[in-house]
């Protein structure tokens, strides 16, 4: 994936992380939520089939921003 989807995975996956946890969602459920959100972007974005785009967003090993640290 070139830097520009890459970051527009990464911006998706912490707007549904947080918009979870602001729902009060743990912090797993809302990483869970996450990654199927970006995964959906990146399979619509770049053409990668479903599976394939949520490896690709796992591999990023993106987590929460409250548990990141």
């Amino acid at each position: 994936m070139n830097e520009a989807t890459r970051t527009m995975v990464e911006e998706a996956y912490h707007e549904a992380a947080r918009e979870a946890m602001d729902r009060g969602m743990s912090a797993l459920a809302a990483h869970k939520e996450a990654v199927v959100a970006a995964a959906m972007l990146l399979s619509a974005v770049a053409g990668v089939e479903d599976e394939a785009a949520r490896a690709q967003v796992v591999a990023l090993n993106l987590r929460p921003e409250s548990v990141a640290a």
